[in-house]
């Protein structure tokens, strides 16, 4: 008997995982991914790229629909609602962070609750935290096939390449697929793979996830109808190899029922984000913030504008570095405007990268005097890295703070009641305090909810106000 392709094996794990092989402690991971993924979307429905998705997607509505989040009466067919939802995830850059370094979450949860809504029998919550952890799987799985993934992304954006698998598998899981119907899908979804890194720091980047979570339900659905493709395209160079040149994949273990399933979940936490920006960005807000404070501390009336010279010790990236960014995509992707808005403010929140105070004087002025420097021992990976601020005054003193690990990164968590005044904070600038509520019981419970559909209906639940009269909340 021949021996299965790489892809093949994925297929037969994909298709033989049950609910049997979830442990309580990716149960547990996986309801704070979904809680957070949740909260920042909703957020999320709040912002222009948002908005331009809905209006695009409207065009194309029909007769089965699912739930366009944060819009009261709003529906879409699933796949334009998976767009509208994953667009809202990421138009902050405010969604989970995995290491090697993707946005997990935000490519798989809207598709899989898209489907949910439109299937004839509602599968239950057990059923979407199988097909949820299979698409984290899959993900995670092909990221560790190469050493270049490790890093911070310099040629395309992750979640575009690793998401569109992840949200063919977690599909195809929900939607019953054979083992051979998966191995179909996964081939499908990889010709709808990629998306450059020059489209980061603008508001198509948001568009990488809304894309990535939409072709990997058409994928499985396209499957499910018969369609095939490469039964080898995770072996083949001329397959998914063509992201990664280091890339080495390896069969995935057969999955025995009766047995244990080691997910990559288990060995591997995830970073939430405190404020909506690129992760690099919370280790320069944290540093500065460390040296804001030796400043006050030596004097509480210090003028910070004295400043001479800001020095940021970070590793060589180009795309996040960006010494007067013009737009609040540009300036989320900033070590320049974090470590300043840091150093003026104490701390960066969501409201940091609002109009109003990206244009202070006081911040354009400080931004001219920041200097990166990249030592070599800083690695650039998410795993590895650091930042030193180094801040000269006027007076000739100099004051440093260094970061190594921020709180929320997976080597420094967040507890589980700030990830929940995270969630509430940014929900509840859209739904009402009932439907926040509503949500976190629902997501605390999930394993014995009969319907997970449900969350739909909450996450619709509108406060009173026009989305003129809403404000930015900070956040933790």
């Amino acid at each position: 008997m021949l021996r299965k392709s790489v892809t093949e094996s994925f297929g037969a794990a994909i298709s033989c995982l049950s609910g049997a092989h979830l442990t309580d402690g990716v149960v547990q991971r996986s309801k704070r991914m979904m809680l957070d993924t949740l909260g920042v979307a909703v957020l999320g429905t709040t912002t222009p790229v948002f908005n331009v998705a809905l209006e695009y997607s409207k065009q194309y509505q029909g007769k089965d629909s699912s739930t366009v989040w944060g819009r009261q009466g709003s529906s879409l067919p699933p796949h334009y609602a998976t767009f509208v939802n994953g667009a809202a995830v990421h138009s902050m850059d405010f969604d989970d962070t995995w290491h090697p370094a993707t946005h997990p979450s935000g490519a798989v949860l809207p598709a899989l609750l898209a489907l949910a809504e439109s299937l004839p029998s509602k599968p239950s919550g057990l059923e979407l935290l199988l097909a949820f952890n299979v698409g984290l799987e899959v993900q995670g799985r092909l990221m560790r096939f190469s050493k270049e993934a490790h890093n911070i992304p310099r040629r395309f954006h992750p979640p575009a390449v690793v998401g569109v698998m992840g949200s063919a598998a977690a599909t195809a899981k929900l939607l019953g697929l054979s083992a051979a119907q998966c191995t179909a899908a996964l081939a499908i979804a990889c010709s709808s793979a990629g998306a450059p890194m020059a489209n980061t720091a603008t508001q198509t980047k948001p568009l990488h996830l809304a894309n990535a979570g939409r072709r990997g339900l058409e994928a499985s659905q396209l499957a499910l109808l018969g369609l095939e493709g490469n039964k080898q395209i995770l072996d083949l160079e001329s397959g998914f190899r063509v992201f990664y040149e280091d890339y080495v994949p390896h069969h995935l273990a057969e999955v025995s029922p009766n047995a244990p399933y080691r997910w990559v979940l288990e060995d591997q936490d995830i970073a939430f984000k405190r404020f909506p920006a690129h992760l690099g960005m919370h280790w320069v807000a944290d540093a500065a913030v460390k040296v804001r404070n030796k400043l006050l501390a030596q004097d509480s009336n210090v003028d910070l504008c004295e400043i001479k010279r800001i020095t940021v010790r970070v590793p060589s990236s180009r795309y996040i570095d960006r010494p007067i960014p013009e737009t609040e995509h540009q300036a989320r992707h900033s070590f320049q405007f974090n470590c300043c808005s840091a150093l003026l403010d104490g701390v960066v929140t969501v409201n940091s990268f609002s109009s109003q105070l990206m244009g202070r004087k006081a911040l354009k002025e400080l931004l001219l005097k920041v200097h990166l420097e990249h030592p070599q021992d800083n690695q650039a990976s998410f795993d590895k890295m650091y930042c030193e601020v180094l801040v000269e005054t006027a007076q000739g003193k100099t004051h440093t703070g260094r970061c190594n690990t921020f709180y929320g990164h997976w080597r420094k968590p967040l507890s589980q009641e700030d990830l929940e005044k995270k969630f509430k904070s940014n929900a509840s600038r859209v739904l009402s305090s009932d439907a926040v509520d509503g949500i976190i019981q629902i997501i605390n419970n999930l394993e014995t909810i009969p319907n997970c559909s449900v969350l739909g209906s909450y996450m619709q639940f509108h406060k009173h106000m026009s989305h003129r009269e809403k404000s930015y909340s900070t956040s933790v």
